[in-house]
Parts: structure tokens; sequence; C-alpha cells
């Protein structure tokens, strides 16, 4: 997107911090992270850095985020922190995407909130239909209390390889359920890239 001169801005809320090392940030280096922002209401100019990609910018995570659950629980609002925080940003940018954690804790509760729309990936394995339909649920939930605004842009189905009997029976599957809200792109398992 950032090549087609579109500006965008990638906050990684996960604490293992994938999305910031995957496009080339080290961790160690990072000063101020997402987790300034959802804990201590930092502002989100101060924890964007920009990345090696043209128009992409990022704001960070790092290990500190893997504790916030904790601190979050007494916290005022605590579902709004991250939305409050990109408010001041949101008007600088094409397209904001947030990295959250896979688990449906209060840090994706945080995305969840601040989000407009749900890219929701779907690993072609056995269990991704019981995720799935929790997943939905929390959603129905979000926008009945923090974000009537949210939608689920698609379901991007991913670790697909096509030799596998399995992948291609939850391929179906899911097509089944959800229909065109499935995108026609699904990413392929690639060994390589995991070695």
């Amino acid at each position: 997107v950032g090549a087609q001169g579109k500006k965008v801005l990638l906050v990684d809320i996960d604490p293992q911090g994938n999305a910031t090392s995957g496009l080339g940030i080290n961790k160690r280096d990072v000063r101020l992270s997402s987790y300034d922002n959802i804990i201590n209401s930092t502002p989100a100019a101060q924890t964007i850095i920009h990345s090696p990609f043209k128009n992409v910018d990022v704001i960070p995570s790092t290990m500190d985020l893997a504790g916030a659950e904790l601190e979050l629980v007494d916290v005022e609002r605590r579902e709004a922190k991250l939305r409050s925080c990109l408010a001041l940003v949101k008007s600088e940018y094409d397209f904001i995407f947030l990295d959250c954690p896979p688990s449906l804790g209060l840090i994706t509760l945080n995305g969840l909130s601040a989000a407009d729309t749900l890219l929701v990936p779907i690993q072609c394995e056995y269990y991704a239909l019981e995720g799935i339909a929790k997943l939905l649920d929390t959603i129905k939930r979000v926008k009945t209390k923090f974000n009537p605004d949210l939608d689920i842009e698609g379901f991007l189905l991913t670790m697909y390889d096509s030799r596998v009997k399995l992948n291609n029976q939850v391929v179906e599957e899911v097509k089944k359920h959800f229909g065109d809200m499935v995108f026609k792109t699904m990413i392929q398992r690639n060994v390589k890239l995991g070695e």
C-alpha cells in the first residue's frame, strides 16, 4: 500500500512484536512503543517511527506490552486508551493497520475499539472455525458496548497448502459460512519463509 503512494501507519499492539521486527526495526532500539500509548497515554506522535519502507510509519511493540493487561485492569475507560491516542494522527494517514495479539484480552479490546474494520486471518487448521465463533461473539459485544461502527472487512485464509486435504476442507467450510466475505487471495504456507 505504501508503494502505491498511500501513507500508512502500522500500530503493533502484539507483545511479540513480529510486525515491528518484520519491518526491519530492532525492538532493542525502541525507546517508546505502543505500551506507552496504552498505559501512559503518550501521544501517538511521540511513538511513531519511520520504517525502511516508503510511506510506512510504525508504532512499534516491545515485550513491555506483555504486562499491560494487568496494568489496565483498574483503569477507567481502559478499552479506549489506544483510540484516544490515535485520534490526533488519524487524519495524517490513508490507512492505519493495527496488528493485534491472537488472544481476546484488554489489548485486543483496545484494538477493536479503535478500528473501523476488522480483517480476520484464519489459519487453515482443524480448530479454526471454533476460534472464529468466539471472535464473532466478541465483535458483537464490542459493537454493543464500545464501538458501534466496527465492521468485518473480510476473512483472509492463511497457512494454506492445496496438497493437504484438511486445508481444503477448512477453506470449503469457511466459504460455506461466510461466502463473499472470504477474500479470494489465500496466503500459501511457505516453508522457506518459516526457515
